[in-house]
C-alpha cells in the first residue's frame, strides 16, 4: 500500500527483456541500506517488487500483461520516474491509499498555468471515468491528486487537476506535455461501493448517475 505522496524521482539506467518479462534498472536517491530484496517499490504509480539491488539504484521485473496495461512500454532509458517506497505499518497516510494498481492509462489533453499552479486535463476511458469524481482522489504516475472537475462523453471522460509548485517540483509531473500517456489509479472506495451496491443496483446507479444524493439514500 502507498499513499502517492512521491520521495524520490529516478531515472530509468537501462530495460533488458527477459523472456516475456522485462527488467527495469532504476537509478535513485534512497539510502539503499534500508531497501531489501522483495520490498515494494511504486514506480510511476505501478506496485513492483525489487529483485536486485546496488549501491545506487534496484532492479524490479515488469511481466508482460503490466507492459501491456500501463505506459511502461513506452519508457525509453533515461526516462525520469516517480517512487514511492511502501507505507510501513503505523505510517502517517498523508496522501490517500493507492495499491499501486493501475486501472488504465490516460491521455494530456491539455496544459494551462494558473498562477504559480499548473491545471491539466487529462482523457481516460469510459471504465477508468466512472470511478472517477470531482474532489476525489486519483492517483497520476503514482502522485495523490484532488479531482477539480470531470466529465464523461460516451466513450471517453475528462478530468481535470491542479498541480502546485511543490508537486511540479517533487515529482515528474511538470515534464507532461499533450498526448503524453500516464498511470492512472482510482480510489478503490469506487469499486467498494459499487460492489456493495449490488448487481440491480449498479444497473441503475449506470443508468442515473452515481452522485452524493444517490449514495446518502443508500446510508452512505
Amino acid at each position: 500500500m502507498f499513499t502517492g505522496l512521491i520521495e524520490d524521482v529516478g531515472s530509468l539506467l537501462a530495460m533488458e527483456h527477459q523472456g516475456g518479462e522485462h527488467l527495469l534498472r532504476v537509478r535513485c536517491g534512497f539510502d539503499m541500506a534500508l531497501i531489501a530484496l522483495g520490498d515494494s517499490i511504486a514506480v510511476n504509480g505501478v506496485c513492483l517488487t525489487v529483485t536486485e539491488k546496488g549501491d545506487t539504484g534496484f532492479a524490479v521485473q515488469v511481466s508482460g500483461a503490466t507492459m501491456q496495461h500501463t505506459t511502461f512500454g513506452q519508457l525509453r532509458v533515461g526516462a525520469t520516474l516517480n517512487l514511492e517506497r511502501a507505507l510501513p505499518l503505523g505510517g502517517r497516510l498523508n496522501g490517500h491509499l493507492v495499491q499501486g494498481h493501475v486501472d488504465g492509462v490516460g491521455h494530456v489533453e491539455r496544459l494551462q498555468p494558473r498562477g504559480r499552479s499548473l491545471e491539466i486535463a487529462f482523457r481516460v476511458p469510459a471504465p477508468v471515468g466512472r470511478y472517477i469524481v470531482a474532489k476525489g482522489s486519483i492517483a497520476v504516475d503514482g502522485v495523490s491528486l484532488t479531482v477539480n472537475t470531470v466529465q464523461d462523453n460516451g466513450e471517453t471522460s475528462r478530468f481535470t487537476v491542479n498541480i502546485i509548485p511543490h508537486t511540479q517540483q517533487k515529482t515528474t509531473l511538470a515534464e507532461l506535455i499533450v498526448n503524453r500517456t500516464v498511470n492512472i489509479e482510482t480510489d478503490i472506495l469506487g469499486r467498494y461501493v459499487e460492489r456493495l451496491l449490488g448487481p440491480e443496483e449498479r444497473c441503475r446507479s449506470r443508468e442515473r448517475g452515481m452522485d452524493e444524493n444517490y449514495l446518502r439514500e443508500r446510508g452512505f
